[in-house]
């Protein structure tokens, strides 16, 4: 039973709810709150660079050879799934006002690796194309989700004059750590390998302190008054119908053009998913505090709720049942 729970419900999300849940009651203010905002400046550059750290540049050519099958996968991620937030904010606007932008965000999101590269395992796809593949995705989202953003979400401003100032943050504060940590590498991939666990704490630590912050700045401005348990709901209900569609499209896609099975797994899982441990430091990093934690309570429903779907889509694919 403890097993059965553990996959159903991500340690992390509690943890993640936990961290919600201090960060309302209380939250940082004042001079704690400068002292915060400052702190996570620092945790989305130790972030970025423990990424590509841990980045090894044979993940970014393993499966390279099946190219097709990554610009699919991209194409998922960062055409496809906008569309359908598009059409999700629309729908928000209607029945979930505080939701619609959030919904948005998430759609921007590259996908996940770890969750991502283990449903490819016990599906049966091929792994290596899955590394590729949700490793390029999260390489690209680091400039994708930005621009993004800022085109359909108007993050950053509008002007010239402001869309370069919200360039050159995006590079300074994502994109050099990033860079930083890779060419790192071959000095302190070796203390990585071996302090996996030790790098993984220090990581969702770092995570949990941005999402501390930036929920003490939206509980500040009075996030609890703008949302209530139907927006939650409705939030989620939007989420599972553009999974849903994701994963339709993606199974039949691969069937009509006569793809093998491993790559259809690959597209799927790589395809469907969306990252929450990039876009808490994404969302931090682009937009104002004060509107970051409402922007990410859509996609923490949306995370538990495609590792729940996922977990149950990858056994079927173990058994030889999911050709329905």
């Amino acid at each position: 039973m403890e097993k059965r729970l553990s996959a159903l419900f991500d340690p992390f999300l509690i943890a993640l709810i936990a961290t919600v849940t201090t960060a309302s009651l209380l939250p940082a203010r004042g001079v704690g709150a400068t002292i915060a905002g400052w702190a996570a400046d620092g945790a989305i550059l130790l972030l970025f660079f423990l990424h590509g750290a841990k980045l090894s540049r044979q993940a970014i050519v393993a499966g390279a050879a099946k190219w097709k099958l990554h610009l699919v996968v991209l194409a998922t991620s960062f055409l496809f799934y906008p569309l359908l937030g598009l059409g999700a904010e629309q729908v928000a606007l209607r029945i979930a006002p505080a939701m619609a932008a959030g919904l948005l965000y998430l759609s921007l999101l590259p996908s996940t690796v770890q969750s991502s590269i283990a449903f490819v395992s016990i599906a049966g796809g091929d792994v290596p194309a899955a590394i590729g593949a949700a490793s390029l995705s999260s390489i690209v989202g680091i400039v994708a989700t930005p621009l993004l953003a800022q085109v359909l979400m108007g993050a950053g401003g509008t002007s010239a004059e402001q869309a370069i100032d919200s360039i050159l943050k995006i590079g300074c504060q994502l994109l050099l750590p990033f860079a930083a940590g890779h060419f790192a590498r071959p000095w302190i991939g070796p203390y990585i390998a071996r302090h996996k666990a030790l790098v993984g704490r220090v990581d969702r630590g770092s995570i949990l302190f941005l999402v501390y912050t930036v929920f003490s700045a939206a509980v500040v401005e009075g996030l609890w008054h703008r949302t209530d348990l139907h927006d939650l709901v409705a939030a989620l209900a939007i989420g599972l119908v553009m999974l849903a569609i994701v994963l339709a499209v993606t199974l039949w896609l691969p069937r009509t053009l006569g793809w093998a099975r491993e790559d259809e797994i690959v597209w799927r899982f790589c395809g469907s998913k969306k990252s929450l441990v990039a876009g808490v430091p994404l969302a931090a990093a682009i937009f104002p505090a004060p509107q970051v934690g409402m922007l990410l309570l859509p996609l923490m429903l949306f995370h538990q709720a495609q590792l729940m779907v996922c977990s149950v889509l990858a056994k079927k694919y173990a058994a030889g049942a999911a050709r329905v």
